[in-house]
């Protein structure tokens, strides 16, 4: 069975994935696969990144471990599934999506907390957006792994969002406004063109045959 969209993740992103991303995912498996398993070890990576920075901060210490270990354990099923299909695992450089975020991410604190945090939803919202979206047009034991995963990405999108309110001793005000920042910047880097394609890549540029 085909599992739609989140509506709370419909709701949060402003623009859903190009059908161009799709339709290049599609024909693209190994390359699919091989980003998916660098975003789940670079979304434990964030995660360990937060105790590091902000051991003081329990509940986000806490919850931030625990996130830590379950995208390890996505990090394995992916490599599992790549080894299945025999696809080599080899780390990939951080993509234009990932990259131009962590750009935008301001240094003094508590923007840059605030910052980090949002991103997280961010990225977690649009990875499970293109889960429920390209899951169809996979082969069935990828789509129904795909499928399965679009619970945990809802859930952790929501620990983000709850700790940037919770965490920071900013004014919901000054958060929704950085927060539609930033979502304009995400949607930007969705529906551009993008020469690399990648998990979160933009929309894929068309490669004239005759040069």
């Amino acid at each position: 069975m085909t599992a739609a969209v989140p509506p709370e993740i419909v709701a949060f992103l402003q623009v859903e994935t190009p059908d161009e991303w799709l339709d290049e995912a599609e024909q693209r498996l190994p390359e699919l696969l091989l980003d998916h398993a660098n975003c789940e070890l670079k979304a434990a990576s964030t995660a360990l990144g937060f105790l590091y920075r902000y051991p003081d901060r329990p509940a986000l210490a806490q919850r931030m471990s625990r996130l830590a270990r379950e995208e390890l354990r996505h990090f394995e099923q992916v490599r599992s599934i790549m080894e299945e299909m025999g696809i080599a695992f080899e780390r990939l450089s951080a993509s234009r999506y990932a990259g131009r975020l962590r750009d935008s991410v301001r240094r003094e604190e508590p923007a840059h907390l605030l910052d980090l945090l949002l991103i997280g939803a961010l990225i977690e919202a649009r990875s499970c957006e293109r889960f429920a979206r390209v899951a169809p047009r996979l082969p069935a034991g990828l789509g129904k792994f795909y499928n399965g995963l679009l619970a945990s990405e809802a859930r952790h999108f929501q620990h983000y969002i709850a700790f940037a309110r919770s965490e920071c001793g900013i004014t919901d005000a000054e958060i929704d406004e950085r927060l539609d920042a930033l979502k304009s910047l995400e949607a930007e880097l969705i529906i551009s063109p993008d020469a690399d394609f990648r998990f979160h890549s933009g929309t894929p540029t068309v490669v004239d045959p005759t040069g």
